[in-house]
Protein backbone atom coordinates (compact mmCIF):
# COMPACT_ATOMS: atom_id res chain seq x y z
CA UNK A 1 0.00 0.00 0.00
CA UNK A 2 2.98 2.32 0.45
CA UNK A 3 3.36 2.05 -3.32
CA UNK A 4 -0.18 3.42 -3.85
CA UNK A 5 0.46 6.24 -1.39
CA UNK A 6 3.67 7.24 -3.19
CA UNK A 7 1.97 6.97 -6.58
CA UNK A 8 -0.96 9.26 -5.76
CA UNK A 9 1.30 11.79 -4.02
CA UNK A 10 3.56 11.89 -7.06
CA UNK A 11 0.68 12.33 -9.50
CA UNK A 12 -0.81 15.22 -7.52
CA UNK A 13 2.55 16.95 -7.18
CA UNK A 14 3.37 16.52 -10.86
CA UNK A 15 0.03 18.01 -11.88
CA UNK A 16 0.42 21.16 -9.86
CA UNK A 17 4.16 21.39 -9.34
CA UNK A 18 3.39 22.02 -5.67
CA UNK A 19 5.23 20.81 -2.63
CA UNK A 20 3.94 17.81 -0.74
CA UNK A 21 2.23 19.75 2.03
CA UNK A 22 0.14 21.75 -0.44
CA UNK A 23 -0.61 18.74 -2.63
CA UNK A 24 -2.15 16.67 0.17
CA UNK A 25 -4.15 19.51 1.66
CA UNK A 26 -7.97 19.23 1.72
CA UNK A 27 -8.22 23.02 1.78
CA UNK A 28 -6.51 23.23 -1.63
CA UNK A 29 -8.82 20.55 -3.06
CA UNK A 30 -11.90 22.33 -1.68
CA UNK A 31 -10.71 25.73 -2.92
CA UNK A 32 -10.22 24.53 -6.48
CA UNK A 33 -12.93 21.91 -6.97
CA UNK A 34 -15.65 23.39 -4.78
CA UNK A 35 -15.23 27.15 -4.44
CA UNK A 36 -14.08 27.40 -8.06
CA UNK A 37 -16.27 24.57 -9.28
CA UNK A 38 -17.35 26.45 -12.43
CA UNK A 39 -13.75 26.09 -13.62
CA UNK A 40 -13.00 22.56 -12.37
CA UNK A 41 -16.13 20.47 -13.02
CA UNK A 42 -15.37 19.03 -16.43
CA UNK A 43 -13.64 15.77 -17.41
CA UNK A 44 -10.49 15.12 -19.40
CA UNK A 45 -11.22 13.61 -22.78
CA UNK A 46 -11.53 9.81 -22.49
CA UNK A 47 -11.75 8.55 -26.05
CA UNK A 48 -11.76 4.76 -25.59
CA UNK A 49 -14.18 4.64 -22.65
CA UNK A 50 -16.22 7.81 -23.01
CA UNK A 51 -16.54 8.14 -26.79
CA UNK A 52 -16.09 4.70 -28.33
CA UNK A 53 -17.53 2.46 -25.60
CA UNK A 54 -20.32 4.71 -24.29
CA UNK A 55 -20.67 7.16 -27.19
CA UNK A 56 -21.03 10.01 -24.70
CA UNK A 57 -24.03 8.45 -22.93
CA UNK A 58 -22.59 8.05 -19.42
CA UNK A 59 -22.72 10.92 -16.94
CA UNK A 60 -19.45 9.65 -15.45
CA UNK A 61 -17.30 10.94 -18.31
CA UNK A 62 -19.59 13.68 -19.66
CA UNK A 63 -17.81 17.03 -20.05
CA UNK A 64 -19.26 19.85 -17.98
CA UNK A 65 -22.09 21.50 -19.89
CA UNK A 66 -25.71 21.15 -20.97
CA UNK A 67 -25.61 17.40 -21.71
CA UNK A 68 -24.11 16.71 -18.30
CA UNK A 69 -26.61 19.01 -16.56
CA UNK A 70 -29.57 17.19 -18.12
CA UNK A 71 -28.36 13.83 -16.81
CA UNK A 72 -27.38 15.19 -13.41
CA UNK A 73 -30.80 16.78 -12.94
CA UNK A 74 -32.55 13.48 -13.75
CA UNK A 75 -30.28 11.53 -11.42
CA UNK A 76 -30.84 14.00 -8.60
CA UNK A 77 -34.57 13.34 -8.67
CA UNK A 78 -33.87 9.98 -7.04
CA UNK A 79 -31.53 11.49 -4.44
CA UNK A 80 -33.60 14.28 -2.90
CA UNK A 81 -34.12 14.19 0.89
CA UNK A 82 -37.73 13.12 0.31
CA UNK A 83 -36.68 10.27 -1.99
CA UNK A 84 -33.95 9.12 0.38
CA UNK A 85 -36.54 8.79 3.17
CA UNK A 86 -38.59 6.51 0.93
CA UNK A 87 -35.64 4.13 0.53
CA UNK A 88 -34.96 3.72 4.24
CA UNK A 89 -37.50 0.91 4.82
CA UNK A 90 -35.85 -1.08 2.02
CA UNK A 91 -32.36 -0.41 3.37
CA UNK A 92 -33.49 -1.44 6.85
CA UNK A 93 -35.10 -4.63 5.56
CA UNK A 94 -32.05 -5.52 3.47
CA UNK A 95 -29.77 -4.95 6.47
CA UNK A 96 -31.94 -7.32 8.52
CA UNK A 97 -31.76 -9.88 5.73
CA UNK A 98 -27.98 -9.42 5.58
CA UNK A 99 -27.64 -10.18 9.30
CA UNK A 100 -29.75 -13.32 8.97
CA UNK A 101 -27.60 -14.48 6.06
CA UNK A 102 -24.47 -13.86 8.14
CA UNK A 103 -25.99 -16.19 10.73
CA UNK A 104 -26.26 -18.95 8.13
CA UNK A 105 -22.97 -18.55 6.23
CA UNK A 106 -20.62 -16.21 8.11
CA UNK A 107 -17.60 -17.30 6.07
CA UNK A 108 -19.30 -15.89 2.98
CA UNK A 109 -19.46 -12.42 4.48
CA UNK A 110 -17.80 -10.54 1.61
CA UNK A 111 -20.25 -11.87 -1.01
CA UNK A 112 -23.16 -11.19 1.35
CA UNK A 113 -22.06 -7.57 1.64
CA UNK A 114 -21.97 -7.33 -2.15
CA UNK A 115 -25.48 -8.78 -2.45
CA UNK A 116 -26.75 -6.31 0.17
CA UNK A 117 -25.41 -3.23 -1.62
CA UNK A 118 -26.39 -4.53 -5.08
CA UNK A 119 -29.95 -5.23 -3.98
CA UNK A 120 -30.38 -1.75 -2.53
CA UNK A 121 -29.04 -0.07 -5.66
CA UNK A 122 -31.26 -2.15 -7.97
CA UNK A 123 -34.30 -1.54 -5.77
CA UNK A 124 -33.67 2.20 -5.97
CA UNK A 125 -32.86 2.19 -9.69
CA UNK A 126 -35.44 -0.30 -11.00
CA UNK A 127 -37.75 -1.42 -8.18
CA UNK A 128 -36.40 -5.00 -8.26
CA UNK A 129 -34.27 -6.68 -5.62
CA UNK A 130 -31.27 -9.01 -5.84
CA UNK A 131 -31.61 -12.29 -3.96
CA UNK A 132 -28.41 -13.87 -5.22
CA UNK A 133 -25.16 -12.81 -6.83
CA UNK A 134 -25.85 -15.62 -9.30
CA UNK A 135 -28.53 -13.47 -10.92
CA UNK A 136 -27.61 -12.87 -14.55
CA UNK A 137 -28.16 -9.12 -14.24
CA UNK A 138 -25.44 -8.91 -11.58
CA UNK A 139 -22.98 -10.91 -13.68
CA UNK A 140 -23.68 -8.46 -16.50
CA UNK A 141 -23.21 -5.36 -14.35
CA UNK A 142 -19.89 -6.50 -12.91
CA UNK A 143 -18.69 -7.51 -16.38
CA UNK A 144 -19.56 -4.08 -17.79
CA UNK A 145 -17.97 -2.30 -14.84
CA UNK A 146 -14.74 -4.29 -15.00
CA UNK A 147 -14.43 -3.85 -18.76
CA UNK A 148 -14.91 -0.09 -18.64
CA UNK A 149 -12.34 0.09 -15.85
CA UNK A 150 -9.88 -1.82 -18.02
CA UNK A 151 -10.16 0.90 -20.67
CA UNK A 152 -9.48 3.69 -18.22
CA UNK A 153 -5.76 2.92 -17.99
CA UNK A 154 -3.36 5.69 -19.07
CA UNK A 155 -1.33 4.66 -22.08
CA UNK A 156 -3.28 1.47 -22.83
CA UNK A 157 -4.67 2.83 -26.10
CA UNK A 158 -2.83 5.19 -28.48
CA UNK A 159 -6.17 6.83 -29.30
CA UNK A 160 -5.95 8.70 -25.99
CA UNK A 161 -2.80 10.46 -27.20
CA UNK A 162 -3.91 10.64 -30.85
CA UNK A 163 -7.72 11.05 -30.83
CA UNK A 164 -7.91 11.11 -34.65
CA UNK A 165 -7.36 7.31 -34.51
CA UNK A 166 -11.00 6.90 -33.45
CA UNK A 167 -11.92 7.75 -37.07
CA UNK A 168 -9.84 4.93 -38.55
CA UNK A 169 -12.23 2.53 -40.36
CA UNK A 170 -13.28 -0.43 -38.25
CA UNK A 171 -11.81 -2.90 -40.73
CA UNK A 172 -8.37 -1.44 -39.96
CA UNK A 173 -8.95 -1.10 -36.20
CA UNK A 174 -10.00 -4.40 -34.61
CA UNK A 175 -9.34 -2.87 -31.17
CA UNK A 176 -12.11 -0.35 -31.87
CA UNK A 177 -14.52 -3.05 -33.06
CA UNK A 178 -14.00 -4.90 -29.78
CA UNK A 179 -14.71 -1.80 -27.67
CA UNK A 180 -17.82 -0.92 -29.70
CA UNK A 181 -19.14 -4.47 -29.35
CA UNK A 182 -18.93 -4.24 -25.56
CA UNK A 183 -20.61 -0.82 -25.66
CA UNK A 184 -23.48 -2.14 -27.76
CA UNK A 185 -23.95 -5.04 -25.37
CA UNK A 186 -24.08 -2.71 -22.36
CA UNK A 187 -26.50 -0.33 -24.07
CA UNK A 188 -28.81 -3.23 -24.98
CA UNK A 189 -28.76 -4.50 -21.39
CA UNK A 190 -29.59 -1.01 -20.10
CA UNK A 191 -32.53 -0.80 -22.50
CA UNK A 192 -33.82 -4.20 -21.34
CA UNK A 193 -33.94 -2.93 -17.75
CA UNK A 194 -35.90 0.16 -18.80
CA UNK A 195 -38.28 -2.03 -20.81
CA UNK A 196 -38.75 -4.24 -17.74
CA UNK A 197 -39.88 -1.29 -15.64
CA UNK A 198 -42.06 -0.02 -18.50
CA UNK A 199 -43.77 -3.43 -18.53
CA UNK A 200 -44.15 -3.31 -14.74
CA UNK A 201 -45.93 0.05 -15.01
CA UNK A 202 -48.26 -1.14 -17.80
CA UNK A 203 -49.17 -4.32 -15.93
CA UNK A 204 -49.78 -2.45 -12.69
CA UNK A 205 -52.03 0.09 -14.47
CA UNK A 206 -54.05 -2.72 -16.04
CA UNK A 207 -54.57 -4.44 -12.70
CA UNK A 208 -55.05 -1.27 -10.70
CA UNK A 209 -51.94 -2.03 -8.63
CA UNK A 210 -48.95 0.03 -7.52
CA UNK A 211 -45.32 -0.93 -8.13
CA UNK A 212 -42.44 0.29 -5.91
CA UNK A 213 -41.07 3.75 -6.57
CA UNK A 214 -37.74 3.73 -8.38
CA UNK A 215 -35.61 6.14 -10.38
CA UNK A 216 -36.51 4.40 -13.64
CA UNK A 217 -40.24 4.51 -12.86
CA UNK A 218 -40.00 8.20 -11.95
CA UNK A 219 -38.15 9.05 -15.16
CA UNK A 220 -40.56 7.07 -17.36
CA UNK A 221 -43.57 8.79 -15.78
CA UNK A 222 -41.87 12.18 -16.14
CA UNK A 223 -41.09 11.41 -19.77
CA UNK A 224 -44.79 10.91 -20.45
CA UNK A 225 -45.57 14.41 -19.18
CA UNK A 226 -42.63 16.46 -20.41
CA UNK A 227 -39.87 16.37 -22.98
CA UNK A 228 -36.57 14.87 -21.86
CA UNK A 229 -33.95 15.68 -24.52
CA UNK A 230 -32.25 12.28 -24.49
CA UNK A 231 -32.44 9.37 -26.91
CA UNK A 232 -33.77 6.06 -25.57
CA UNK A 233 -30.20 4.78 -25.40
CA UNK A 234 -28.88 7.77 -23.46
CA UNK A 235 -31.97 7.78 -21.24
CA UNK A 236 -31.28 4.15 -20.25
CA UNK A 237 -27.81 5.04 -18.99
CA UNK A 238 -29.19 7.34 -16.26
CA UNK A 239 -30.63 4.69 -13.89
CA UNK A 240 -27.86 2.27 -14.89
CA UNK A 241 -25.24 4.70 -13.58
CA UNK A 242 -26.38 4.10 -10.00
CA UNK A 243 -24.82 0.63 -9.92
CA UNK A 244 -21.27 1.74 -10.63
CA UNK A 245 -21.65 4.67 -8.25
CA UNK A 246 -23.11 2.88 -5.26
CA UNK A 247 -22.84 -0.90 -5.25
CA UNK A 248 -19.22 -2.03 -5.45
CA UNK A 249 -17.91 1.07 -3.69
CA UNK A 250 -20.19 0.67 -0.65
CA UNK A 251 -19.44 -3.05 -0.43
CA UNK A 252 -15.71 -2.25 -0.52
CA UNK A 253 -16.15 0.28 2.30
CA UNK A 254 -17.94 -2.34 4.42
CA UNK A 255 -15.05 -4.76 3.77
CA UNK A 256 -12.67 -2.10 5.11
CA UNK A 257 -14.92 -1.77 8.17
CA UNK A 258 -14.52 -5.49 8.89
CA UNK A 259 -10.73 -5.18 8.55
CA UNK A 260 -10.73 -2.20 10.91
CA UNK A 261 -12.79 -4.09 13.49
CA UNK A 262 -10.52 -7.15 13.56
CA UNK A 263 -7.37 -5.02 13.83
CA UNK A 264 -8.77 -2.47 16.30
CA UNK A 265 -10.86 -4.51 18.78
CA UNK A 266 -11.37 -1.52 21.07
CA UNK A 267 -13.72 -0.04 18.45
CA UNK A 268 -15.94 -3.12 18.58
CA UNK A 269 -16.14 -2.89 22.37
CA UNK A 270 -17.07 0.80 22.18
CA UNK A 271 -19.72 0.10 19.54
CA UNK A 272 -21.22 -2.72 21.63
CA UNK A 273 -21.30 -0.50 24.69
CA UNK A 274 -23.23 2.24 22.88
CA UNK A 275 -25.65 -0.17 21.21
CA UNK A 276 -26.34 -2.06 24.44
CA UNK A 277 -26.96 1.19 26.30
CA UNK A 278 -29.14 2.87 23.67
CA UNK A 279 -30.88 -0.04 21.93
CA UNK A 280 -30.76 -2.94 24.37
CA UNK A 281 -31.14 -6.65 23.57
CA UNK A 282 -34.79 -6.75 22.46
CA UNK A 283 -34.62 -5.13 19.01
CA UNK A 284 -32.11 -4.09 16.35
CA UNK A 285 -31.25 -0.45 15.55
CA UNK A 286 -33.24 1.55 13.00
CA UNK A 287 -32.76 4.89 11.29
CA UNK A 288 -34.87 6.48 14.05
CA UNK A 289 -32.00 5.66 16.44
CA UNK A 290 -29.32 7.35 14.36
CA UNK A 291 -29.28 10.61 16.31
CA UNK A 292 -28.73 8.64 19.52
CA UNK A 293 -25.86 6.54 18.15
CA UNK A 294 -23.05 9.08 17.69
CA UNK A 295 -20.28 6.48 17.93
CA UNK A 296 -21.78 4.30 15.18
CA UNK A 297 -22.18 7.37 12.95
CA UNK A 298 -18.58 8.37 13.68
CA UNK A 299 -17.37 4.83 12.97
CA UNK A 300 -18.97 4.94 9.51
CA UNK A 301 -17.23 8.25 8.75
CA UNK A 302 -13.89 6.94 10.00
CA UNK A 303 -14.12 3.94 7.65
CA UNK A 304 -14.64 6.31 4.72
CA UNK A 305 -11.60 8.34 5.80
CA UNK A 306 -9.30 5.51 6.88
CA UNK A 307 -9.33 3.61 3.60
CA UNK A 308 -11.07 5.63 0.84
CA UNK A 309 -12.26 3.38 -1.98
CA UNK A 310 -11.42 5.93 -4.67
CA UNK A 311 -7.77 6.55 -3.83
CA UNK A 312 -7.44 9.29 -6.43
CA UNK A 313 -10.82 10.84 -5.72
CA UNK A 314 -12.70 8.99 -8.45
CA UNK A 315 -12.76 10.01 -12.10
CA UNK A 316 -10.42 12.97 -12.74
CA UNK A 317 -11.71 16.52 -13.08
CA UNK A 318 -10.56 18.87 -15.83
CA UNK A 319 -10.32 22.65 -15.82
CA UNK A 320 -12.22 24.65 -18.44
CA UNK A 321 -10.57 28.04 -17.86
CA UNK A 322 -7.07 29.30 -17.15
CA UNK A 323 -6.60 29.87 -13.43
CA UNK A 324 -4.02 30.87 -10.86
CA UNK A 325 -3.64 29.58 -7.33
CA UNK A 326 -1.01 30.69 -4.81
CA UNK A 327 1.28 31.82 -7.62
CA UNK A 328 0.81 28.65 -9.70
CA UNK A 329 -0.59 28.84 -13.22
CA UNK A 330 -3.18 26.18 -14.10
CA UNK A 331 -4.07 26.31 -17.80
CA UNK A 332 -7.46 25.31 -19.20
CA UNK A 333 -7.58 21.61 -19.97
CA UNK A 334 -5.48 20.57 -16.97
CA UNK A 335 -6.36 17.15 -15.55
CA UNK A 336 -7.05 17.52 -11.81
CA UNK A 337 -6.98 14.59 -9.39
CA UNK A 338 -8.17 14.83 -5.79
CA UNK A 339 -5.61 12.72 -3.96
CA UNK A 340 -8.04 11.15 -1.47
CA UNK A 341 -5.56 8.62 -0.12
CA UNK A 342 -2.92 11.17 0.87
CA UNK A 343 -5.47 13.82 1.92
CA UNK A 344 -7.23 11.36 4.23
CA UNK A 345 -3.91 10.37 5.76
CA UNK A 346 -2.58 13.90 6.21
CA UNK A 347 -1.28 13.99 9.80
CA UNK A 348 -1.99 17.70 10.14
CA UNK A 349 -5.70 16.97 9.83
CA UNK A 350 -5.81 13.41 11.17
CA UNK A 351 -3.10 12.76 13.79
CA UNK A 352 -1.87 9.15 13.79
CA UNK A 353 -3.81 8.69 10.53
CA UNK A 354 -3.39 4.92 10.08
CA UNK A 355 -4.93 4.28 13.49
CA UNK A 356 -8.64 3.59 13.13
CA UNK A 357 -10.20 5.99 15.60
CA UNK A 358 -13.92 6.83 15.25
CA UNK A 359 -13.82 9.33 18.13
CA UNK A 360 -12.15 11.85 15.82
CA UNK A 361 -15.55 12.16 14.07
CA UNK A 362 -17.73 12.64 17.13
CA UNK A 363 -19.58 15.96 16.95
CA UNK A 364 -17.78 17.20 20.05
CA UNK A 365 -14.38 16.42 18.49
CA UNK A 366 -15.30 18.13 15.21
CA UNK A 367 -16.50 21.21 17.11
CA UNK A 368 -13.35 21.35 19.24
CA UNK A 369 -11.15 21.02 16.17
CA UNK A 370 -12.95 23.91 14.49
CA UNK A 371 -12.74 26.11 17.57
CA UNK A 372 -9.30 25.23 18.92
CA UNK A 373 -7.15 23.12 16.56
CA UNK A 374 -3.99 21.64 18.07
CA UNK A 375 -1.41 19.09 16.85
CA UNK A 376 -3.21 16.54 19.05
CA UNK A 377 -6.67 17.18 17.57
CA UNK A 378 -5.61 18.13 14.05
CA UNK A 379 -6.80 20.96 11.83
CA UNK A 380 -10.49 21.20 10.89
CA UNK A 381 -11.41 19.70 7.53
CA UNK A 382 -13.22 22.18 5.24
CA UNK A 383 -16.13 19.78 4.61
CA UNK A 384 -18.96 19.71 7.16
CA UNK A 385 -18.74 15.92 7.37
CA UNK A 386 -15.05 16.14 8.27
CA UNK A 387 -13.94 14.23 5.16
CA UNK A 388 -14.37 14.41 1.38
CA UNK A 389 -14.24 10.73 0.42
CA UNK A 390 -17.19 11.13 -1.96
CA UNK A 391 -15.41 13.77 -4.02
CA UNK A 392 -15.75 17.50 -4.43
CA UNK A 393 -17.99 20.16 -5.88
CA UNK A 394 -20.41 19.53 -8.72
CA UNK A 395 -18.80 16.17 -9.46
CA UNK A 396 -19.35 14.80 -5.96
CA UNK A 397 -20.82 11.28 -6.02
CA UNK A 398 -24.57 11.76 -6.59
CA UNK A 399 -25.34 8.68 -4.48
CA UNK A 400 -23.27 9.81 -1.48
CA UNK A 401 -26.24 10.16 0.88
CA UNK A 402 -27.75 6.85 -0.23
CA UNK A 403 -24.38 5.14 0.36
CA UNK A 404 -23.99 6.83 3.76
CA UNK A 405 -27.41 5.56 4.83
CA UNK A 406 -26.64 2.01 3.67
CA UNK A 407 -23.33 2.10 5.50
CA UNK A 408 -24.91 3.29 8.74
CA UNK A 409 -27.81 0.83 8.88
CA UNK A 410 -25.64 -2.16 7.88
CA UNK A 411 -22.95 -1.38 10.47
CA UNK A 412 -25.50 -0.59 13.19
CA UNK A 413 -27.32 -3.91 12.78
CA UNK A 414 -24.18 -6.02 12.25
CA UNK A 415 -22.43 -4.54 15.28
CA UNK A 416 -25.57 -4.94 17.40
CA UNK A 417 -25.79 -8.64 16.48
CA UNK A 418 -22.26 -9.97 16.11
CA UNK A 419 -18.78 -10.31 17.51
CA UNK A 420 -16.28 -9.74 14.68
CA UNK A 421 -12.87 -10.96 15.74
CA UNK A 422 -9.50 -11.98 14.25
CA UNK A 423 -8.70 -15.64 13.78
CA UNK A 424 -6.15 -16.92 16.26
CA UNK A 425 -2.61 -16.90 14.92
CA UNK A 426 -3.48 -14.80 11.86
CA UNK A 427 -1.61 -11.56 11.22
CA UNK A 428 -3.64 -8.94 9.39
CA UNK A 429 -2.08 -6.38 7.07
CA UNK A 430 -4.09 -3.14 6.97
CA UNK A 431 -2.18 -2.13 3.83
CA UNK A 432 -2.99 -5.31 1.86
CA UNK A 433 -5.38 -3.81 -0.67
CA UNK A 434 -6.22 -4.44 -4.30
CA UNK A 435 -4.69 -2.32 -7.05
CA UNK A 436 -6.46 0.19 -9.27
CA UNK A 437 -8.35 3.44 -8.90
CA UNK A 438 -10.97 1.77 -6.66
CA UNK A 439 -9.60 -0.45 -3.90
CA UNK A 440 -10.77 -2.89 -1.25
CA UNK A 441 -8.95 -5.17 1.22
CA UNK A 442 -7.45 -8.30 -0.23
CA UNK A 443 -9.41 -11.35 0.86
CA UNK A 444 -9.07 -12.22 4.54
CA UNK A 445 -10.86 -14.42 7.03
CA UNK A 446 -12.34 -13.43 10.37
CA UNK A 447 -14.61 -14.86 13.03
CA UNK A 448 -18.24 -13.71 12.97
CA UNK A 449 -20.33 -14.99 15.87
CA UNK A 450 -23.76 -14.04 17.14
CA UNK A 451 -23.54 -12.28 20.48
CA UNK A 452 -26.18 -14.43 22.22
CA UNK A 453 -29.14 -16.74 21.51
CA UNK A 454 -31.40 -13.80 22.39
CA UNK A 455 -29.79 -11.66 19.68
CA UNK A 456 -30.27 -14.50 17.20
CA UNK A 457 -33.96 -14.81 18.02
CA UNK A 458 -34.49 -11.08 17.54
CA UNK A 459 -32.92 -11.31 14.07
CA UNK A 460 -35.19 -14.24 13.18
CA UNK A 461 -38.27 -12.41 14.43
CA UNK A 462 -37.46 -9.20 12.55
CA UNK A 463 -36.80 -11.09 9.32
CA UNK A 464 -40.54 -11.72 8.99
CA UNK A 465 -41.30 -8.00 8.75
CA UNK A 466 -38.27 -7.43 6.52
CA UNK A 467 -39.44 -10.02 4.01
CA UNK A 468 -42.91 -8.46 4.01
CA UNK A 469 -41.37 -5.14 2.95
CA UNK A 470 -39.11 -6.74 0.33
CA UNK A 471 -41.76 -8.93 -1.28
CA UNK A 472 -43.05 -5.88 -3.20
CA UNK A 473 -39.68 -5.79 -4.99
CA UNK A 474 -39.76 -8.68 -7.44
CA UNK A 475 -36.35 -10.40 -7.55
CA UNK A 476 -34.26 -10.66 -10.68
CA UNK A 477 -34.05 -14.30 -11.68
CA UNK A 478 -30.87 -16.35 -11.68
Amino acid sequence: MDTISEMVETIWSDLYNMDREEANNPVVAAELMEKRSTKYSSRPRMVAMGEILWDGASILVQPYGKEWSIRRKLLHQAMTPKALRLYKPVQTAEATRLCNQLLETPNNWEKLLERFTSSIVFSVAYGHRIDSLNAEVIHQRFKFMHYSSSLNVPGKYQVESFPFLKHVPDVLAPWKVEIKKHGQEEAAANMQLVDLVRSDIARANTRGEEIPDSLCKLLLVTREKEHIPLSDRDFSFVPASLFGAGSDTTASTLCSAFLALVTHPETLRAAHEELDRVIGPDRTPTFEDEAHLPYIRALAKEVLRWRPVAVLGGTPHASTEDDRYEGYYIPAGTTVLGNSWAINLNEEYYPNPHHFNPTRFLDTALAERSKNPTPETGKPHPAKAGHSSFGWGRRICPGADLATNSLFIALAKILWAFHIAPLKGVRYDTFAYTDGFNIRPRKFECEIKIRSPAHQQVLKDELVDAERILERFTPFGE
